[in-house]
């Protein structure tokens, strides 16, 4: 289903994007397209992006293709997916010690819409960190690699 929705494949390209979309949520999945998850993620991604069409942008990008961001966001688990408003990185507290991406893919669609719309409500207030609506056993648990520590 990755073949559904747009990709960025420079730094160029995703720096306009987070510059230019304005009022809605930017949805950047990282990863790659062969990968099993973000199959299943790209799957969920494609389902809801007509529901979400006037909250949510939805792109994709290649791990290999910026490696800035990659490094940037300590990108070391494939999918994960950040979330921007009007240019400004959005975080999201899910319960485990890292805020800034969510990290996996989503259970069902509706976790994702929920997501979507917690981050779309709170970015109207003003509000750059957002409590996660998706129940605690439906978010993938993993450990964090600190490198260079």
């Amino acid at each position: 289903m990755s073949f559904l929705l747009p990709k960025l494949t420079c730094k160029k390209e995703v720096d306009q994007a987070i510059k230019s979309v304005a009022e809605k949520v930017l949805v950047l999945r990282f990863g790659r397209d062969n990968d099993t998850v973000c199959l299943q993620l790209d799957d969920i991604l494609a389902k809801t992006a007509h529901d979400l069409s006037k909250m949510a942008v939805i792109y994709l990008v290649d791990v290999n293709n910026v490696p800035v961001y990659t490094q940037y966001f300590d990108i070391s688990y494939i999918p994960s997916t950040v979330f921007f408003f009007n240019g400004q990185h959005m975080k999201v507290d899910y319960g485990s010690p890292d805020h800034t991406k969510f990290v996996g893919s989503f259970k069902t669609k509706q976790d994702f819409i929920d997501l979507i719309e917690v981050i779309y409500r709170g970015a109207m207030r003003g509000k750059l960190i957002v409590r996660s609506p998706i129940d605690s056993n439906n978010i993938p648990k993993y450990d964090l690699l600190y490198q260079g520590i």
